[in-house]
């Protein structure tokens, strides 16, 4: 394993994308009706009644009862009431192995004492936020572009969200035109103008409810994978206000559900030059997960902007940030001084003591422990487990691994296509996807009986308090779920 990087080995695209194939082309299978009745009678209802009861009352009060997006809600969100390392802890007293950690940010563990001693320490002195300048933003700043070749200048926001938005302002300014073109299926935030192919490569506007369409008159999408589908896009461009940028996940859609080829990052990177667009690498997930240099450390490309997310606070709030060279990044200079025209941009709590401070003792601890090489072990670990169980049991599942971003496909949910051509198919296509959200929704929920938390059921972030005792004990888990599935002896 390359030091400074979580991956040992690049997956094999081709092979995952054959099993992939294979996996939603036969029927769905997830727990049995019977295993999934007893799940919630014998699990959540009996051992879980303290989190029901509160999710109840609070439902009264918050839409759906929860407010994070990541939250599992079948049967109903749990309430969790402790973090530590690998395991997290619910009101009930229940103990789980934390494969969520908050969406990707947590690569040491959950709440380390080593930073938690610092940010507590600050907490004491300056407080979370000041609205004036604080040494942390600069220490946390200089620690990103000292770690990202490709990163001169830093600007810390409030989120990836922000950080997306503020990417693509930048880039119309810098180049002065005006397409932004996206990987379709990828997720950038929920600002209006990226609301756009979600999940599934070719779905454009559908999944932007409340958006007009009309916002969507410079975005546009292209094929994972597909260089001659971007060339064909960034040539059409040229004839109606010129391509900004491209905006790509180094490692793929959904943090590599789609996993790319290894070499298309610099095929874009080529495209890109050809054409006068800046090449922006969204890395909320990868940016210190992938590599301390982040992902485009480990492909060896270089960007034009870098988006900042999840790990740039450590797992503390306002964690969004804008990176990349100077010549771009001063267009997102603050204060109040005149001169370059300047990309709209705010954040009050941005770049907040608190915030700054956790970012920057998060990046040191994780170079000085080796946080990534254990992590990324972790994964390797973890992902071979599944796969020796979904051999054991004739699964059609498929589980894959970039590092510590770990991906259990049970039905694909996020893998079927779209084609705009044949339009009257789409209604269909997304209906399919909503059934087997359900049954990756349930999925989850007999992984959380059994003490395993996850992404959707379907994504898992290992970190380095993931040793080999806990990755097996989380196998004997899963074994237990897999047993539980559909046509399963």
């Amino acid at each position: 394993m390359a030091q400074g990087f979580s991956m040992n080995e690049y997956p094999d695209v081709d092979q995952v994308y054959k099993d992939l194939r294979k996996l939603i082309s036969l029927p769905i299978r997830s727990i049995r009706k019977d295993a999934m009745e007893d799940i919630i009678h014998n699990y959540f209802d009996k051992k879980c009644g303290k989190s029901k009861a509160m999710i109840t009352k609070a439902s009264e009060y918050i839409p759906g009862g929860v407010q994070h997006n990541l939250s599992f809600n079948h049967p109903f969100p749990l309430v969790f009431t402790e973090a530590s390392g690998a395991y997290l802890y619910d009101l009930d007293g229940n103990k789980y192995i934390d494969f969520l950690q908050a969406g990707g940010p947590t690569v040491l563990g959950s709440n380390p004492t080593s930073v938690r001693k610092k940010v507590i320490e600050l907490l004491n002195t300056t407080g979370p936020v000041t609205g004036l300048f604080h040494e942390y933003e600069y220490k946390l700043a200089e620690k990103i572009v000292e770690l990202v070749p490709s990163v001169e200048m830093f600007r810390m926001l409030g989120s990836g969200t922000e950080a997306c938005m503020a990417s693509i302002r930048v880039a119309r300014l810098a180049t002065k035109k005006k397409n932004i073109v996206k990987m379709g299926g990828a997720y950038h935030g929920w600002s209006d103008q990226l609301a756009y192919g979600l999940r599934i490569p070719g779905t454009r506007h559908f999944e932007a409810n409340g958006v007009p369409k009309s916002i969507f008159k410079y975005t546009q999408e292209f094929y994972p994978n597909d260089l001659n589908a971007l060339e064909s896009v960034l040539k059409r461009n040229r004839f109606c206000g010129g391509t900004a940028a491209v905006l790509i996940e180094p490692v793929g859609p959904e943090s590599g559900t789609r996993p790319l080829d290894f070499g298309f990052n610099k095929g874009v990177r080529e495209l890109c030059d050809k054409y006068g667009a800046l090449l922006i690498f969204d890395e909320v997930v990868t940016a210190f997960r992938i590599g301390l240099s982040g992902a485009q450390g480990y492909f060896g490309v270089t960007p034009d902007l870098t988006i900042f997310g999840k790990v740039v606070a450590g797992g503390y709030p306002s964690a969004g940030g804008l990176g990349g060279k100077k010549e771009y990044m001063k267009y997102v200079s603050a204060g109040l001084q005149t001169g370059t025209k300047k990309a709209l941009i705010g954040g009050t709590m941005a770049a907040n003591p608190l915030s700054s401070a956790a970012g920057y003792f998060t990046l040191c601890e994780m170079e000085k422990t080796g946080a990534l090489e254990k992590s990324g072990r972790a994964g390797d670990r973890l992902t071979k487990g599944l796969q020796k169980l979904i051999k054991k049991y004739d699964l059609p599942f498929v589980a894959f691994n970039q590092g510590s971003i770990c991906h259990l496909e049970t039905v694909g949910t996020m893998l079927l296509d779209i084609n705009i051509k044949k339009f009257w198919t789409i209604k269909k296509t997304i209906a399919e996807a909503h059934k087997r959200k359900h049954a990756m929704e349930e999925m989850g929920a007999a992984y959380m009986s059994e003490g395993l938390v996850t992404l959707a059921g379907s994504r898992l972030y290992t970190s380095a308090s993931d040793t080999d005792a806990v990755i097996d004990d989380a196998l004997k888990r899963f074994d237990r779920v897999f047993q539980k599935v559909e046509g399963v002896a």
